[in-house]
């Protein structure tokens, strides 16, 4: 087959609308010329101003600059493509040079991708509700047996699991230890909380993480989403009364919100992710150590989170299992990460061949019976493996080209020149320029190779180790190594969580 070279910089993104030409009898489309007045630029996220739509030249420049540089991932979508979209698009107040350095760190990033985790299986919960919800009102109402009970206790608490490996990675950033000491808000000598500075960036990366949870799962059910996510971070007192929210029975939300929720009075009330980590069962708590120690045990619950957590994002389609456009070919996707049907339906898809669930309907596994109670004699052993996630350092130059992206967008539009594939040919051609030497090019292929393979010296450190056993056991296992990667759909067409956003 032979394979089309695709223009990196050329734009795919047309901002605009179709309207049909009763003269020419045709669809004929309106490009926005001001996108400053047009309705659907901007999209409110708790108090914030984010754009929902770019014009071409933004798409260039964006494009150019800003999009992740070639590597062994970068012709599928991840955290990293999701989180350079959100830059580009949040507000200029968000320009700072702290957020923007929070926001490359590597606790973040495991942070976000348990939120994606949780958010996945939340939308297909909350679709569930909401079918159940029309299957036991009206004249047809069906009735209700024990196994249905069952079955809600066990999605209940599978959404709590999911809810308790976001609570860690939240408490190892507010713990503020390691690289996140730098953004802790109490002052190492004085111990002065900076309690105006740290509100304000709490805020600001309450409304990224929703944004890119929000793209991440095709940009579907916005406002459930929103909503969630403040209450997971804030509690229920403080979630704006909104006529865009969901509404839920005292049994629904018993079912959503889990059995450690706990409402007090707002001046003592704790976040729903602090209240998961204070009453945790015996058989959830491996749970804790996922994505840092290889799990050893018969519990096969526990076994398939630790599947779903440490598989890198663009590695998903192996193991068949959906994180929203995680892992998807950036091919069927615009400037925009929105999908693009026309692409879809040219990769010929079907209910038979559906590597990236996209044609497949996303859906609730319906558990065993008393597959709970089977948990609680499940046996855990002792752990050999340490996991390290492959994570590759920021530099100061990237937070430097973001903290500056509205002088970079300005300088453009001022006559900066946008290059694409023709003027970048045609301005080497034009070089009278010997270029580096032989030695400089050999060495930055080695280096690129390196970096694509993971075969850096510095991966030795990155490597896990098998520990030796203790006791009697000592003298039957040797110390060996094992490296494991660990990174960070929703709803269907149909779903009834389209009309919520």
């Amino acid at each position: 087959m032979k394979r089309i070279h695709v223009d990196n910089y050329a734009p795919k993104y047309y901002s605009g609308k179709w309207s049909w030409d009763s003269e020419k009898d045709c669809l004929h489309f309106q490009a926005h010329n001001d996108l400053e007045n047009a309705r659907e630029r901007f999209i409110t996220t708790n108090g914030f101003k984010f754009l929902r739509t770019i014009d071409q030249e933004e798409e260039l420049i964006f494009r150019q600059d800003y999009v992740r540089p070639k590597s062994n991932t970068s012709d599928t979508v991840v955290i990293t493509d999701i989180r350079n979209l959100v830059l580009f698009l949040m507000p200029r107040e968000f320009l700072s040079y702290r957020f923007v350095q929070f926001m490359h760190e590597r606790e973040v990033l495991a942070l976000i991708h348990s939120l994606i985790i949780y958010f996945e299986y939340y939308l297909r919960l909350v679709e569930f509700v909401l079918i159940r919800r029309d299957e036991l009102s009206g004249q047809m109402a069906q009735v209700q047996s024990e196994q249905t009970s069952d079955m809600k206790r066990t999605f209940s608490v599978y959404l709590s699991q999911y809810r308790m490996l976001v609570a860690r990675n939240y408490c190892l950033i507010i713990g503020g230890e390691g690289n996140m000491a730098k953004f802790y808000h109490m002052k190492p000598i004085s111990n002065i909380s900076a309690t105006i500075h740290d509100k304000y960036f709490h805020e600001q990366f309450l409304a990224v993480a929703i944004q890119m949870v929000w793209i991440c799962m095709h940009r579907r059910a916005y406002f459930i989403i929103e909503m969630e996510m403040n209450r997971l971070f804030r509690s229920e007192h403080f979630v704006s009364a909104r006529p865009e929210y969901l509404n839920f029975t005292e049994a629904e939300r018993s079912l959503l919100y889990g059995r450690n929720k706990k409402n007090c009075n707002y001046r003592v009330q704790e976040s729903p992710l602090i209240q998961e980590l204070k009453l945790v069962p015996v058989e959830d708590l491996p749970i804790l150590w996922i994505g840092e120690r290889k799990y050893r045990g018969t519990d096969f619950r526990i076994a398939q989170l630790e599947l779903e957590y440490i598989v890198p994002g663009s590695q998903l389609p192996l193991i068949d299992v959906s994180h929203g456009i995680l892992g998807h070919p950036k091919a069927l996707y615009n400037t925009l990460l929105s999908l693009d049907w026309p692409a879809v339906r040219f990769s010929n898809f079907s209910e038979q061949y559906d590597p990236y669930q996209i044609i497949r309907r996303p859906y609730l596994k319906i558990p065993k019976l008393d597959e709970l109670q089977m948990r609680k004699m499940s046996e855990s052993y002792e752990h050999f493996y340490e996991l390290k996630r492959v994570f590759t350092p920021y530099t100061h130059n990237e937070i430097t080209k973001w903290v500056k992206r509205d002088l970079t967008i300005k300088f453009y539009r001022s006559g900066g020149l946008l290059t694409n594939v023709v003027s970048r040919c045609e301005k080497e051609l034009a070089s009278t320029s010997t270029g580096p030497r032989v030695e400089m090019i050999i060495s930055n292929y080695f280096k690129v190779i390196s970096k694509i393979r993971k075969g850096d010296k510095d991966m030795d450190k990155e490597n896990s180790f098998l520990n030796a056993r203790s006791g009697s056991m000592a003298s039957r296992f040797s110390v060996g190594k094992m490296t494991k990667k660990s990174s960070v759909s929703g709803v269907s067409q149909k779903s009834p969580l389209n009309k919520y956003g």
